[in-house]
């Protein structure tokens, strides 16, 4: 029987052993970037952030398409649509303040004349432009 936990306690040591070694092996490689089966090691940066409007986007994808959602995350291709998305709608988004804004006559003088008026109008004008850029851009 002492035989038997003697031979145990062994094959334990050999089992842990081996795990340590192929473990530091493994690191040593992510580190070095060896292994073309790693496919963390090839995919390309994208330091832009990805803004509000991403993030909402990116939520969206999870949520309701999760396929294209794992599709673009495991090609690499996500973060920078995501950085793209941001720029866009939020170039747009400021374009759709802008116009209406002159359309409905929210000038200047009116923000030097009278300044609750103006911001309520400008809050109202900047809501109305972010659920349009939700529709046409974030939620499709």
């Amino acid at each position: 029987m002492e035989f038997f936990n003697s031979a145990i306690e062994v094959l334990q040591t050999l089992v842990v052993a081996l795990g340590a070694g192929l473990g530091v092996w493994g690191g040593v490689n992510l580190l070095e970037g060896y292994g073309s089966d790693n496919p963390g090691s090839k995919l390309p940066e994208d330091k832009r952030p990805i803004g509000r409007w991403g993030r909402l986007h990116k939520e969206y994808l999870k949520t309701y398409r999760p396929l294209l959602y794992q599709s673009l995350l495991l090609s690499g291709r996500l973060y920078t649509i995501l950085a793209d998305l941001d720029e866009q709608a939020t170039e747009r988004c400021r374009l759709i303040v802008h116009q209406m804004a002159q359309a409905e006559g929210i000038t200047e003088e009116m923000k030097a004349r009278d300044p609750v008026r103006w911001v309520q109008a400008m809050n109202s004008i900047r809501s109305r432009a972010e659920e349009i850029i939700q529709a046409e851009m974030i939620y499709v």
